[in-house]
């Protein structure tokens, strides 16, 4: 068919490249065309090939996934998926791949089959959702700090929260934000759409690539100024007014939920507590989450923005946002920073 997704499988493993194949060419709409044991294997394949989409173990011998990355994606921009260990190496490569291009992870099953096919229908469903990334625009990662003249002196960072929500795509896009803002920015409460074991390796980079003081989010947590708190993976998170603080409060989430942590959840607790005073931002990823919870946001005052089909990633989560109305703007990415920084200046 013309419209199957041509992957390419790269993994050092021979097992792993013959599990992935036969169960990504089980899906009428993923062909495997390839499959390469390094990336010098995968470099020559890719351009005889031309995959769609490339899968890449994190961790090969001779020059791993990122390291391949970081020469591959300026030549050769591709939607990669990569295939990462649950361990808390992994998770630190698997980071790092991401902010080298990578669209998205799956992470290696543990034991049994019952894991492998949780991985493998995993995997489908992220190449289908990377093959139609804009990677594009993609360019290296510039880890440069920027240097502010002036505090932002003019508003009550006390009852100002901004909540940020993303999915695919968002881990460089909230890193982009984060580091743009001077330390002094009222408390942010992000919600990136990331399995449990992974947010506080998430949370750590955030920490040294920014001017905030960045952590996992724990239940019972103060939202302060200066700060900004991550969503534990597998969990939900809130915001609670308790004793006139702004609280933290994490959750078991209800089985019917699609997202753990959802962006809905959070922005809709902000609708309740935090009123004309908060600001909520929708970046980059698949589906709707987060769309309703900003239009609340919206209804309740506050103002509400979602980045533009140009710099995202995967153009869903934003659109959906933008078309019922939840946010006041739609923005490129290099233009929130300024745009939040009016605001908290007027």
């Amino acid at each position: 068919m013309n419209n199957e997704i041509r992957v390419l499988v790269v993994d050092d493993s021979t097992l792993a490249r013959e599990m992935i194949s036969h169960g990504l060419n089980k899906d009428p709409d993923i062909v495997v065309v390839a499959t390469a044991e390094d990336p010098y294997e995968a470099r020559d394949l890719i351009i005889t090939k031309k995959p769609d989409v490339l899968t890449l173990d994190v961790e090969m011998p001779k020059m791993n996934g990122v390291e391949f990355l970081k020469r591959f994606m300026p030549q050769y921009p591709l939607p990669v998926v990569m295939v990462s260990a649950y361990t808390e190496k992994g998770a630190e490569i698997t980071l790092e791949a991401l902010d080298s291009g990578a669209v998205d992870f799956v992470t290696k099953p543990k034991s049994g089959s019952t894991g492998v096919d949780r991985m493998i229908n995993e995997l489908k469903t992220k190449i289908k959702i990377a093959s139609t990334a804009n990677v594009s625009h993609w360019r290296k990662k510039k880890n440069i700090k920027r240097k502010f003249e002036s505090s932002i002196s003019n508003y009550n960072k006390e009852n100002c929260i901004i909540a940020i929500g993303a999915s695919t795509g968002g881990t460089e896009a909230v890193s982009n934000l984060l580091a743009e803002f001077p330390d002094d920015m009222p408390g942010i409460i992000i919600v990136q759409h990331m399995p449990g074991g992974f947010t506080k390796t998430y949370a750590d980079r955030l920490n040294d690539l920014s001017n905030l003081n960045v952590k996992e989010a724990e239940n019972g947590d103060i939202v302060e100024q200066g700060k900004a708190y991550v969503a534990k993976g597998g969990f939900q998170i809130k915001l609670k007014k308790i004793n006139d603080k702004n609280i933290i409060v994490i959750e078991e989430s209800e089985p019917q939920r699609l997202h753990n942590p959802s962006i809905d959840v959070l922005f809709n607790s902000l609708a309740e507590v935090v009123n004309k005073d908060s600001i909520g931002i929708i970046l980059t990823g698949m589906g709707s989450d987060g769309a309703e919870g900003l239009l609340n946001m919206k209804r309740s005052g506050a103002r509400t923005y979602a980045q533009d089909e140009e710099s995202s990633v995967i153009y869903g989560m934003p659109k959906v946002a933008y078309e019922i109305g939840a946010a006041n703007k739609r923005l490129h990415l290099n233009e929130i920073p300024d745009e939040i920084f009016k605001i908290l200046n007027k």
